[in-house]
C-alpha cells in the first residue's frame, strides 16, 4: 500500500508541474491583450517551456545527478511554485517570459525521477500499471489543471491562475517532502549515463514510435477547440464541457494501456495507433454533426490518453541502462513531438483548412505503424 501511495504522491508532483506547463493556454488571450502583443507571440509561454524541456532534458540529468533524489523534487516543486508566484506579479512580457522559462528546466528533472521511482520499485510484471498512475497526474491536468486556470482567469484575473498553480504545487511539494521516503534508501538508483545507447538501433525505433505516435495525438488534439467552434458549431460553454469530458474519460483509457502494456505491448501499441486512426476517420465524417461528435470525443479521450504511457513503454523497453537517463530521453522526446505536432497540424489547416484538419495525424500515425512493424521485424 505504501509503495502505491508513493507513487500517487508523485503523481500529484506531476500534476502540478503539467498544470504550470498547459495552464497558460486558456490565459494566453488575455495575456496577449494586457501586454498589447499578438496572441502568437503569447504563444511563446507555451513553446519556449517546451523547446526548453525538449533541449536541455538529458543534460540537466547529468549537471544534478550528484544531488539526492528526493531532494531534487522537493527543489524542482519550490523552483515551479516561487516562478508560479512572480509570474502573477509581472508586469512586463520578456520578463514573464525568462520567468516562465526557468522551470522549464526542472520539468525533466521531475518526470524522469518519478517514472524512475515506478519502474524501480515495482514488479517487471506490474511496470507498466505503476508507469500508469504517474501519468494520471498528466490526464488529470487536463481534467482539472488546465479548466481550473482558466476558470480562475475568468472568475477574477489571468494573474490568478498562476497563484492557483503555485498552491498546486506547493501542495505537492509537502505531499513529497512529508509522505515520500528517501529514494535511495533500499533502492539502487545508479544514475548512469553512457552515451553508447544512442547507438542501439532499438533505441532510435521507440524514440521514432513514439515521435510519431505524440505528434500525431496533438496534430488534432491541439486544435480541438477550434475545430468544435468552427466545424461542429459548439459555443464556448459546450467546448468546455467536451474538453473535460475528453480529460475525464482518458482516466480510465490510461489506466487500461498500462495494464495492457505490461502483457502485450506489440498488440496494445498497433491496437491504439489503428483505433486512433478510425477516430480520426469518424472525425472527418461526422465532424458537423453534434451528437456524433459527442460520442465520438468519449471514445478519442479514452483513446488519447493512453499515448504518453504507450510511448513511453517503447522506449524504456528497448534498451537497458539507466531509468532516469532513458526517461530523461523521453520527456524530451515527447516535448519535440508536442512542438512538432502542434506546427505541423497549424500548417496543414492553413493550407488545407479546419475540416480537414485530421490529414496531419493521419500521417503521423501511418508512419508509427511503420515504424512498429519494423521494430518488430528487428526483434525478431
Amino acid at each position: 500500500m505504501k509503495s502505491k501511495r508513493n507513487l500517487y504522491v508523485l503523481a500529484l508532483g506531476v500534476f502540478g508541474i503539467t498544470t504550470t506547463e498547459f495552464g497558460v493556454i486558456g490565459v494566453l488571450p488575455e495575456i496577449a491583450s494586457t501586454f498589447g502583443i499578438s496572441i502568437e507571440k503569447a504563444g511563446w509561454l507555451l513553446s519556449a517551456f517546451a523547446l526548453i524541456v525538449a533541449v536541455f532534458g538529458p543534460f540537466m540529468l547529468v549537471v544534478l545527478s550528484s544531488f539526492k533524489r528526493k531532494s531534487l523534487l522537493v527543489s524542482s516543486l519550490l523552483i515551479f511554485a516561487v516562478a508560479n508566484i512572480l509570474s502573477a506579479y509581472i508586469g512586463n512580457f520578456y520578463a514573464l517570459l525568462v520567468v516562465r522559462m526557468l522551470p522549464a528546466f526542472f520539468h525533466p528533472v521531475y518526470w524522469s525521477i518519478a517514472l524512475s521511482f515506478a519502474e524501480k520499485t515495482s514488479d517487471p510484471s506490474d511496470k507498466s500499471k505503476a508507469v500508469s498512475i504517474i501519468f494520471s497526474g498528466l490526464t488529470l491536468a487536463t481534467v482539472l489543471g488546465v479548466p481550473l486556470a482558466t476558470l480562475m482567469s475568468d472568475l477574477f484575473y489571468w494573474q490568478s491562475s498562476f497563484l492557483l498553480t503555485a498552491v498546486i504545487n506547493i501542495v505537492a511539494l509537502i505531499g513529497v517532502q512529508l509522505l515520500l521516503p528517501a529514494i535511495e534508501k533500499g533502492i539502487e538508483f545508479p544514475m548512469v549515463f553512457d552515451l553508447n545507447i544512442f547507438q542501439n538501433k532499438n533505441l532510435w525505433i521507440g524514440l521514432l514510435i513514439a515521435f510519431f505516435t505524440i505528434a500525431a495525438m496533438y496534430s488534432t488534439y491541439g486544435y480541438m477547440a477550434e475545430f468544435l467552434k468552427n466545424v461542429t458549431h459548439m459555443n464556448g460553454k459546450q467546448i468546455s464541457i467536451m474538453l473535460f469530458m475528453f480529460g475525464t474519460v482518458g482516466v480510465l483509457g490510461n489506466k487500461i494501456a498500462g495494464k495492457y502494456m505490461s502483457r502485450i505491448p506489440f498488440q496494445t501499441t498497433c491496437i491504439f495507433l489503428i483505433v486512433l486512426t478510425a477516430i480520426h476517420v469518424l472525425i472527418y465524417y461526422y465532424g458537423s454533426f453534434f451528437a456524433p461528435m459527442v460520442w465520438i470525443i468519449g471514445f478519442w479521450g479514452f483513446i488519447h490518453s493512453g499515448g504518453f504511457l504507450i510511448s513511453n513503454i517503447n522506449i524504456t523497453s528497448s534498451v537497458s541502462g539507466s531509468s532516469e537517463f532513458i526517461n530523461s530521453i523521453f520527456t524530451s522526446c515527447g516535448n519535440f513531438a508536442v512542438t512538432t505536432g502542434t506546427l505541423f497540424g497549424g500548417f496543414w489547416i492553413a493550407h488545407y483548412g479546419i475540416e480537414n484538419s485530421i490529414g496531419a495525424s493521419i500521417i503521423f500515425i501511418t508512419l508509427a505503424l511503420i515504424m512498429l512493424f519494423i521494430k518488430v521485424k528487428l526483434v525478431k
